[in-house]
């Protein structure tokens, strides 16, 4: 179906967005370009602690963007002590105001989605902040914040709902517990905090929490940073246990109790140990669940359309064209079986189905080369296979491994930190030696990821790197030069520039 056609008469309009998010507002001001009458409807449930945000979704509103800004925040505490090294005076206490950084956090995050509405309004999209939901073939019902009803039906559906945080299920675990949700405009410093889970989501808050000063305990059931490359993940275990955070490993909590109200108050958790029958205690201002996520596609009607869902875990099977087993209606982003749940996925998945449906195009979104980055206190930069998946698709004979540790610069003269940082290539022998895995470990780690995917796009080999000439003095210039494999066992660690 190409573009500039009228909406059918049976229809309200051509395509109804559910969810506000980073994919559903993509995919709605894409299909405006191609003068598409188009719906999102957007609505924020509470957290069980009461807030809700605006328009824009997680990655705006209670995921990348205050996240990163308060990663800064930590990375800033750091510059200031090693500045002292580098001749900067300062006699002062060097304190953190909590209340600063999230009022300034927040304001920015109020811009970002007052221009969200302003540019559906430009784009002729219509925006309601309602809850839709499915009643019947090509119908749906909006329900905003009052209660008011009303029924809209469209030629097209796209689902884009995202996901939002897990809870424990345990007693006091919603009453007293925050997630990521609250996180970001808690008005108070959380205090001393216990961290559950051991997803990117907590170590990421672990680290910047740690960084501002606070007393932060990360609590583990099994493996940290489950689907991403081990070894990396076990180098951030190590190198944030080295900074200050505690890890109790290999514990669940069982009860919540709050033993005095506050701003912050104080919480005794129990936990029990996955490997026997011990039980710990610990007392706490703050615990902040961060175990996963779930998929909001359960209480949007998929059953009065008969969309498919995997029951155990809510994601939709789609296609490889995200189209769902009812033919119009189609899925992007955190809710998709088996795909990467990242913001910028989510936005050229919905852009490209676009493309797809009005305007005559056929690329198909990539979801195999896409690099991502952690922003654990030692960033984490990776694209395409981890170890663990090159070893089980390729064969431990077919794939070889290069790496080498790395001193940033920056870091030799406050004298800190020397062979944490750690460079890693995986390679397909049997394909020219293609670089088919890259993980960076360090600083900045994510700039650097970046311009390495698009050369892995090309089908970026090891002879090429080899070829391609160093900035010096950089981390990343450390790619140019791997020599060591694996495979030899020889040693990594690096003695100077």
């Amino acid at each position: 179906m190409n573009g500039h056609t009228s909406v059918p008469h049976s229809y309200n309009y051509d395509l109804i967005v559910i969810g506000g998010g980073s994919g559903g507002l993509a995919a709605a001001k894409e299909a405006a370009k191609y003068e598409k009458k188009v719906m999102v409807l957007d609505f924020v449930m509470p957290t069980p602690l009461g807030n809700s945000w605006g328009l824009g979704g997680t990655c705006v509103n209670v995921g990348c963007i205050p996240k990163k800004l308060m990663h800064q925040a930590a990375l800033l505490g750091q510059a200031l002590q090693d500045s002292r090294k580098y001749g900067w005076q300062f006699t002062e206490e060097v304190k953190h105001n909590w209340m600063t950084m999230t009022e300034s956090v927040q304001n920015y995050i109020g811009s970002l989605n007052w221009g969200y509405r302003v540019s559906l309004r430009e784009k002729n999209v219509t925006y309601e902040n309602a809850y839709g939901e499915f009643v019947g073939p090509h119908t749906i019902k909006a329900t905003n914040k009052r209660g008011v009803e009303k029924l809209y039906t469209a030629e097209r559906f796209l689902i884009a709902t995202g996901e939002r945080p897990r809870y424990l299920g345990i007693p006091g675990d919603k009453e007293y517990c925050i997630s990521s949700d609250d996180l970001f405009s808690l008005p108070y410093c959380p205090g001393k905090t216990l961290v559950v889970g051991a997803s990117y989501v907590a170590l990421e808050c672990a680290g910047f929490l740690v960084g501002l000063g606070l007393d932060v305990t990360v609590m583990v059931r099994s493996i940290l940073l489950r689907g991403f490359d081990q070894d990396i993940a076990n180098k951030i275990g190590e190198y944030m246990e080295e900074h200050g955070i505690k890890f109790i490993r290999e514990f669940v909590p069982i009860k919540v109790e709050q033993i005095e109200e506050g701003t912050p108050g104080r919480l005794k958790v129990t936990a029990k140990s996955t490997t026997g029958n011990q039980i710990i205690e610990g007392e706490y201002n703050t615990v902040l669940v961060a175990i996963g996520r779930d998929a909001c596609t359960r209480k949007i009607g998929l059953d009065k359309v008969g969309v498919k869902i995997n029951e155990k875990t809510g994601k939709i099977p789609v296609n490889d064209e995200e189209q769902t087993n009812v033919p119009y209606i189609y899925a992007v982003g955190d809710i998709l079986q088996d795909k990467l749940e990242l913001t910028p996925v989510a936005i050229q998945a919905a852009r490209l189905l676009v493309q797809r449906l009005y305007g005559g195009a056929t690329s198909k979104c990539d979801y195999v080369n896409v690099p991502t980055t952690v922003f654990t206190p030692l960033e984490y930069g990776a694209c395409g296979y981890s170890e663990e998946a090159a070893v089980q698709k390729f064969g431990e004979e077919n794939i070889e491994v290069y790496h080498s540790h790395f001193w940033p610069l920056e870091w030799t003269v406050p004298s800190r930190d020397n062979n944490k940082c750690y460079a890693k290539i995986i390679c397909n022998i049997q394909d020219n030696e293609r670089v088919i895995g890259f993980h960076v470990l360090g600083p900045s780690a994510g700039e650097i990821t970046q311009g390495f995917a698009a050369a892995m796009r090309c089908g970026l080999t090891k002879e090429q790197l080899d070829s391609t000439i160093g900035i010096h003095p950089v981390c990343a210039e450390i790619f140019t030069t791997l020599t060591v494999t694996k495979r030899s066992g020889e040693n990594t660690l690096q003695a100077g520039c």
